[in-house]
């Protein structure tokens, strides 16, 4: 019996169809049909991994109807990750485009991304229109992808990146079935304590319309607070020259409307992000049901479809409320980036460093900054995210001394990236040749950005972004080394995780992940076993991804009943 298997949805009716595979990818037997995408996989539970066009199109079938597999091969992802490697990303990365081109016939372009409607959280169940490709043309796409793996830099770790990326998949569609605990009526008191009542006709809360107010009453004249053309018009009256309204330099105005705006701001993108029409729009039996992207961004980094999953104010979270008898256990991975950059440079210095659990910075700063944890911390993060002028370039001086390998790594990213050439994560996620500023770039992929949990530009220095110019690549290059790697890494160890949980017979589920945190909701009886296999998981991706190095991958853990309480 084949370990690996095709299957797909019979183009008209409920059956399916399904044929065993070869290690080269090619039929090792006859074609069969069964009633059903159920019926074929329950039939042959010994099946290991599961080919199938696309992830989205077949497993929420197959949750709905209570079952689950172990491991899948997502055809249309692979194509993806295997046309940037080749330096094609932005080509049609259905199975139907890769079948095309195979045959040297006109390739289909891809159907525009489908955007979430408020209300409907079960649209991932929902069938979506694709490109048709008949099953022979699908087994052909996928042998080629075999050979075309085979032809990669380091093939071994392709292959890893792909079945990474389609546990991913897998992933995302049974977070999306468990859904994220929600208390709408906590929120509903949120809303109440922090906007105060709602009028009719939609308009803005009581509170807001008071700090629209006071706004108002500093400047002698009425404004809008929501609108930053207007503030921006508002302190130019009042001889103050303002280049945005962003809250880093409103505080630094002496102006009687400063704490009002920034009371307003923040409370205006509550009511509008996550007040009382998100909360009936998205909010249902108890669950908020994003739909996670895996590999979202060029960077690999996951994004959601709708309902700013990855962007929930501390606030809010506490309307993220376990179940009776459950708990929420919440993880982050401690200093991620930095300890990425310590395996994949395999600087012995900065590889020491990371090769203890406790704080990176801490260590860092005894060993190159004269125990000032926080040049430590800037001088590392400058490096991976490119502030090489003003303290920056002194502190990266002082980090190239003691730690040159690692320096070396993200100098010459940055450098293929200033002259064009591609740059690959340690598995081998390739960037795009150039991207546009603030666009969705050649890639067709969207930037790291607000649905990405990207962030804030904290230090000086913005990550994620990219332009055509040759500098703004570079930057983008150095931190994409880095960054990619550390999405490659956390989605081996989301794997692990998925894993060791359905081994051990746990009832916990995954139920949120962002680019470092994890949240498991299990019985309070099971949390201390879901927290060491967390940290098991991070362990065993840093093995799996980068070798035998002595990093490690720690995460702060806490078990709490109420999202808000674990940070």
């Amino acid at each position: 019996m084949s370990e690996r298997w095709a299957l797909a949805p019979e183009p008209e009716g409920e059956g399916a169809v399904l044929v065993p595979l070869r290690p080269d990818g090619a039929p090792a037997g006859e074609v069969r049909r069964e009633p059903s995408l159920v019926a074929a996989v329950r039939a042959r539970p010994e099946v290991a991994r599961w080919v199938w066009r696309s992830t989205a199109e077949v497993y929420p079938r197959l949750l709905a109807a209570g079952v689950r597999v172990e491991r899948c091969y997502d055809v249309e992802d692979a194509e993806q990750l295997l046309l940037g490697h080749e330096g094609r990303l932005g080509e049609p990365r259905s199975a139907a485009a890769a079948w095309a081109r195979l045959r040297n016939g006109p390739v289909p372009s891809d159907p525009p991304p489908r955007t979430a409607e408020p209300g409907s959280q079960d649209s991932l169940f929902e069938p979506r229109p694709a490109v048709s490709v008949p099953f022979e043309g699908l087994l052909e796409v996928y042998a080629e992808q075999q050979r075309r793996h085979d032809r990669a830099e380091h093939p071994g770790r392709m292959r890893l990146l792909t079945a990474a990326e389609s546990a991913g998949m897998l992933i995302a569609a049974e977070m999306h079935r468990a859904g994220l605990p929600w208390r709408a009526d906590v929120h509903r008191e949120l809303l109440h304590e922090l906007l105060g009542e709602r009028y009719a006709g939609g308009g803005e809360p009581r509170r807001l319309a008071e700090l629209a107010d006071e706004v108002s009453a500093a400047f002698g004249r009425r404004v809008r607070p929501d609108l930053p053309a207007d503030v921006i018009k508002a302190f130019a009256g009042a001889g103050i020259r303002l280049r945005s309204t962003r809250r880093w330099e409103l505080e630094e105005l002496d102006h009687p409307a400063v704490a009002p705006l920034i009371a307003y701001k923040k409370l205006y993108r509550i009511w509008t992000a996550h007040g009382w029409s998100w909360l009936a729009d998205w909010v249902r039996e108890g669950r908020f049901r994003p739909e996670y992207l895996p590999g979202g961004t060029v960077s690999g980094r996951w994004t959601t479809n709708g309902g700013g999953a990855l962007q929930i104010p501390k606030v809010i979270r506490r309307a993220v409320v376990a179940d009776a008898g459950w708990r929420l256990v919440v993880a982050d991975a401690d200093q991620m980036e930095p300890r990425v950059l310590a395996a994949i440079s395999r600087d012995p210095g900065l590889m020491e460093v990371a090769g203890h659990p406790d704080d990176l910075y801490t260590r860092l700063s005894d060993r190159a900054f004269s125990g000032d944890r926080e040049h430590a911390k800037l001088a590392l993060l400058g490096a991976i995210y490119g502030q090489t002028s003003g303290d920056g370039l002194k502190n990266l001086a002082a980090l190239r001394r003691r730690f040159p390998r690692a320096v070396a790594y993200v100098d010459e990213a940055a450098k293929a990236g200033e002259e064009g050439r591609l740059v690959r994560t340690w598995l081998g996620r390739t960037s795009p040749k150039a991207v546009g500023a603030g666009d969705d770039g050649e890639a067709g992929l969207p930037q790291d950005g607000p649905e990405t949990g990207a962030a804030e530009d904290v230090y000086g220095f913005t990550p994620g972004y990219a332009s055509n110019n040759a500098r703004a690549r570079g930057r983008f290059t150095r931190n994409f080394v880095v960054q990619g790697s550390a999405a490659d890494w956390a989605l081996l160890m989301l794997a692990a995780l998925r894993r060791t949980l359905s081994a051990a017979g746990m009832r916990a589920e995954l139920v949120f992940f962002q680019h470092d945190e994890v949240i498991v909701h299990c019985p309070a009886e099971e949390a201390a076993a879901v927290t060491e296999a967390i940290r098991a998981a991070g362990d065993e991706a840093g093995r799996i991804a980068f070798g035998a190095t002595p990093v490690r991958f720690p995460f702060t853990t806490a078990t709490v009943e109420r999202y808000a309480d674990a940070k």
